[in-house]
């Protein structure tokens, strides 16, 4: 958890973020035209988890998400929000009781609560990710493998996405398919690339100039293998995984339990993603939450001018 230490001027709004592994919340407001995180907090859920096992959430699941939910928004309202909204990822899409979560998070939390699309996901992530970098090229792409799926965006700063992309594959998907070992065995390697392979068989992006990598998979191999992702570190990043169980992930890099068991999922992922838009990607520092905290802010200063 963080909080700003100064007062920042300006409209407080909140996005509560609901994930194939955990549930975000993120209070910015803008500071001299630049987005502010204001507060973050984070709970892991691991929704994905049995969504791939059982094709569904549990009840238990379910008040454990909604209590958590309710939790954070009263901790938005607390600092003043003029408007809050909570979004579902891939939970919401890919469970068979999806609407039953997406009605549990209205009634506890009384916040404007919806599924986003795929498309909308992977919009709002390029648009955090592009007002977060410096010196953007004319053209860029913006991925982020989540838990439960990947999304790849490409556009321009001036003309904003142009080609937007969903494949249904994400770390932790990948892990619970492929995985049987800890480390994964070379069978276990094979048998993930041949996921990948299949699932990004018909994605031929537009060639950019630059791309960013945000998400929890980007952020935790950034401590792995740096800023700069491109072939060459990923491929070592890979190698270098593939030696360690998860525990041993979790010690030396310092990440949570489930983002080690499934980092290397994710790394395999970002490695073919690379592989296709033929350019480095760079660790972006904004992402889903910061784009539709913008979104957020400009609609609710829309509606008060």
């Amino acid at each position: 958890m963080t909080d700003a230490r100064a007062k920042i001027a300006g409209v407080n709004v909140g996005v509560l973020d609901v994930g194939a592994n955990t549930l975000r919340l993120l209070v910015a407001a803008r500071d001299g035209g630049q987005l502010v995180a204001v507060r973050e907090e984070r709970v892991q859920l691991g929704l994905g988890e049995e969504i791939e096992r059982t094709g569904e959430i549990s009840a238990e699941k379910l008040e454990e998400t909604a209590l958590n939910a309710e939790t954070r928004v009263r901790s938005a309202r607390k600092l003043g929000c003029a408007a809050i909204e909570v979004f579902v990822t891939s939970p919401g899409r890919q469970a068979g009781n999806g609407q039953e979560l997406l009605e549990r998070l209205a009634d506890a939390t009384g916040a404007p609560t919806r599924v986003l699309t795929a498309q909308e996901e992977a919009e709002l992530a390029w648009r955090g990710a592009v007002a977060s970098a410096e010196d953007v090229p004319s053209t860029i792409a913006v991925c982020d493998v989540g838990g439960g799926s990947a999304q790849i965006t490409v556009g321009s700063a001036d003309g904003g996405p142009a080609w937007v992309r969903s494949v249904d594959i994400g770390s932790l998907r990948l892990t619970r398919r492929a995985f049987r070992q800890d480390p994964p065995s070379p069978h276990d390697v094979l048998r993930a690339r041949e996921i990948i392979t299949e699932a990004f068989d018909e994605l031929t992006p537009p060639l950019p100039l630059g791309a960013l990598a945000v998400g929890g998979t980007a952020r935790s191999l950034r401590r792995i293998a740096g800023e700069r992702l491109g072939p060459e570190e990923i491929n070592q990043a890979v190698d270098e995984l593939l030696t360690l169980g998860s525990e041993e992930i979790a010690k030396s890099y310092k990440l949570e339990p489930q983002r080690a068991k499934t980092i290397t999922a994710g790394t395999l992922i970002l490695g073919e993603i690379q592989r296709r838009l033929n350019v480095p990607l760079e660790v972006g520092r904004g992402g889903l939450r910061e784009g539709a905290a913008l979104m957020l802010l400009d609609s609710t200063l829309a509606a008060t001018a």
